[in-house]
């Protein structure tokens, strides 16, 4: 997901006319390219480039110098529970995906090897989730934002061609997914025309209920969402619930798995449990190489069981760069180092390796889960590998309290976490909730500094009374988050009410 950002007015708000400059500051300036210290330098004295590229140059040391002190105020991300993306792995694996920056992954004809490697991980990645030998395809994406969109794309044209071989209208698509879903579901639809049918989520349930689901599907429905590890809650949708009522009613319906968390966990955590192509109305899969993947930002799998369920005129074959390509992607160039980096895990360690990694997490969880219901939360994620390796909890709701989960989750940015407060789904009636990702790097020792943070936090709050409370929270928000600091968005974007999160209040949560 790109942020859109608003070219600023130049403003220049309280800062002094500096006094005209002395003999010694004019030798300083003449003599400062090449002198030993960044900060004895003239650029370390001025504001950074804002608006306009500089006429000059900057010595290298200094540029980079100057921009890692301002990367320095970003928060740290091995203290960043909100997001599942990968913030840890081997020198190996960063020395081998440097080495490939430079290579353009699409050139196929200059970089042979890298599109053996793709083929190899789609092959691995294909065979985790039960695909057929010889007939199953897939590719890489950047994310599973791409790789849902493409698999959006696949499902709209194959459902638009099948309605059009028999003479029937084609100009109303729905598709149905949980209204519990990640926001790229709800760009997928309004991107490319498809009407969304929502499965509320209650009170007592954060997944699709398989009837409800089912019942919401007619001859327009290009196809179900179903998730493995919900946003929200971690918890796994039923997708094999949802394949045997579509066979037992006869529809001709198919169910995407959107396991953009889950497909690297449950291989390994609980493989007995049928949620890919093992299901027969399953087509399509994504993943995301970046999350329980373990590779850097940047890299997603999507893989379809046949290829009949990916329209070859979606399919471009190209032959710009010297070699005859087979192209089904939202872009074009784009560097092959996160693709490299997903091979190197996989073949580094193995199944036994990610099972033993995704246990420990499961572990770390369920221990963190026990816990955090001790010192009164309320639970609301699954434990002992029926979910995602993570915790989703909230206060109970008969407490008296002048603060709420919100207020918690910013006084913990105090102590360098960063734990998310959400507003869940809509028609939970305004249920609040946090969420604490468990990642390859939450070590034990790192959780139990969390839990004792957590009681920390509440017996500050709890010595509040709501007046403090109240300038407490507003100080954390204007001068601590990156929502204080950060630049304005466009006034013309803001208070939209196209989305869930528009129409209901329900916060979209942090992949």
């Amino acid at each position: 997901m790109v942020h859109l950002s608003k070219i600023p007015v130049r403003t220049k708000v309280g800062r002094p006319t500096p006094p005209p400059p002395s003999v010694q500051q004019e030798v300083i300036e003449e003599l400062d390219d090449v002198t030993g210290s960044v900060y004895g330098t003239r650029y370390a004295a001025m504001d950074l480039p804002a608006h306009e590229m500089p006429e000059g140059q900057m010595p290298k040391d200094v540029a980079y110098r100057l921009i890692s002190d301002e990367l320095s105020l970003d928060g740290n991300p091995k203290l960043n529970l909100a997001s599942f993306v990968t913030t840890y792995m081997e020198d190996e694996a960063e020395r081998l995906m440097t080495e490939c920056l430079p290579k353009n992954f699409i050139d196929y004809e200059e970089y042979p090897q890298c599109a053996a490697i793709q083929t190899k991980c789609v092959s691995i990645i294909g065979n985790l989730f039960h695909a057929s030998e010889g007939a199953s395809i897939g590719t890489s994406t950047v994310g599973s934002s791409e790789a849902i969109m493409l698999a959006v794309l696949a499902l709209k044209r194959r459902w638009r061609e099948k309605r059009k071989a028999a003479g029937k209208p084609h100009d109303k698509p729905n598709i149905v997914f949980s209204a519990a879903v990640q926001v790229c579901w709800e760009k997928a639809a309004r991107y490319f025309d498809v009407e969304e049918k929502l499965v509320y989520c209650r009170k007592d349930r954060y997944v699709i209920d398989p009837e409800e689901t089912v019942n919401l599907c007619d001859e327009n429905t290009i196809g179900i969402c179903a998730i493995l590890g919900t946003t929200y809650t971690g918890e796994y949708e039923d997708v094999k619930g949802v394949n045997d009522l579509l066979i037992q009613r006869d529809m001709d319906v198919p169910i995407h798995v959107d396991a953009a968390s889950g497909g690297f966990v449950t291989p390994f955590v609980v493989p007995e449990l049928e949620w890919d192509f093992r299901c027969e109305k399953v087509v399509s899969i994504n993943v995301s190489g970046h999350k329980y993947g373990l590779v850097y930002p940047g890299v997603g799998w999507v893989v379809w069981r046949a290829p009949e369920h990916l329209p070859q005129d979606l399919v471009f074959n190209i032959n710009y760069l010297g070699a005859e390509q087979a192209s089904f992607t939202l872009n074009f160039s784009k560097g092959a180092s996160q693709v490299v980096g997903q091979y190197y895990q996989l073949i580094r360690l193995g199944k036994k390796g990610y099972r033993a990694i995704m246990t420990n997490l499961t572990r770390t969880a369920d221990y963190l889960s026990d816990c955090l219901e001790k010192q009164g939360f309320v639970i609301m994620s699954q434990r002992a590998g029926k979910g995602l390796p993570l915790v989703a909890f909230r206060f109970k709701e008969d407490d008296d309290r002048g603060y709420d989960e919100f207020t918690l989750a910013r006084t913990l940015r105090s102590r360098g976490w960063v734990v998310p407060a959400y507003t869940m789904a809509p028609k939970t009636e305004n249920l609040k909730m946090l969420r604490v990702v468990v990642r390859e790097d939450f070590s034990r020792e790192k959780c139990e500094l969390l839990i004792q943070d957590v009681a920390l936090c509440i017996g500050l709050l709890e010595m509040m009374d709501r007046e403090q409370l109240a300038r407490h929270e507003k100080f954390i928000q204007n001068h601590v988050t990156a929502h204080g600091r950060g630049g304005e968005g466009h006034e013309k974007y803001k208070n939209e009410k196209h989305s869930l999160q528009g129409k209901t209040g329900k916060t979209h949560a942090i992949c």
